[in-house]
């Protein structure tokens, strides 16, 4: 079977690094899906602006691997703890899938682009491939008495964000508190705590480095990537 790519996202993401872990954490987080040439017809989208969420079936496109992989460790398991891959939301997978739910924020008509799907909670990296869109249905989607296994009894991997307010300052007002949340989720891989080491990665056009010592992130700098 070969599926087609419909649309690509933008984010405010280069890289995976800093990208949050599951979709609708970070509310605030906005993207835009541009549709391909061949799908740029409104009609594909006639009735969708009654639906407030969104099914997106997209591509881990940073992810290059050959190997099967039948056990992976989940971040939220402190990266000791190997479960299934088809037991966890890896990235690692055999056909490199990605399933999101996003919230539907709107739609326009771009003049060269045609029809612009605009969405919020997003977990994905700067044009990030879409296969497929569909509706979130509230009557069939939403299971009743739903169990979440090992995820439930995850420990608090929160982090305290700390920084200067002056550094904030540099980021355009309404990218902040996004960036604090996606700091506090602790972006960093789980096998690395060095807590002199400076992280670094691209957020909006902006170079973002920071340190973590315990459960405290210190923001060091923002600074605008060239």
């Amino acid at each position: 079977m070969e599926i087609n790519k419909i649309a690509r996202i933008k984010t405010d993401f280069d890289t995976k690094f800093g990208i949050p872990r599951q979709s609708g954490i970070i509310k605030e987080l906005k993207g835009k899906i541009v549709f391909e040439s061949k799908y740029r017809n409104i009609d594909a989208l006639r009735g969708i602006e009654e639906f407030s969420h969104l099914w997106l079936i997209w591509g881990f496109s940073e992810n290059a691997y050959e190997k099967f992989m039948p056990t992976v460790r989940p971040p939220k398991l402190g990266g000791n703890e190997k479960k299934g891959v088809f037991a966890t939301r890896s990235p690692f997978r055999p056909n490199s899938l990605g399933l999101s739910l996003v919230k539907l924020e709107g739609v326009y008509i771009d003049k060269d682009l045609g029809p612009v799907i605009e969405v919020s909670g997003v977990d994905m990296v700067n044009g990030t491939p879409i296969y497929d869109i569909k509706p979130y249905l509230l009557y069939s989607d939403f299971a009743e008495n739903a169990k979440s296994g090992f995820a439930e009894n995850i420990g608090d991997f929160t982090l305290d964000v700390v920084c200067d307010k002056n550094i904030l300052d540099i980021l355009p007002t309404e990218k902040r508190e996004a960036l604090i949340k996606i700091l506090s989720q602790d972006p960093r891989p789980s096998y690395i705590n060095d807590s002199e080491r400076v992280y670094g990665f691209g957020y909006s056009g902006y170079e973002i480095k920071f340190k973590v010592d315990e459960k405290k992130l210190t923001l060091i700098s923002i600074e605008e990537q060239i």
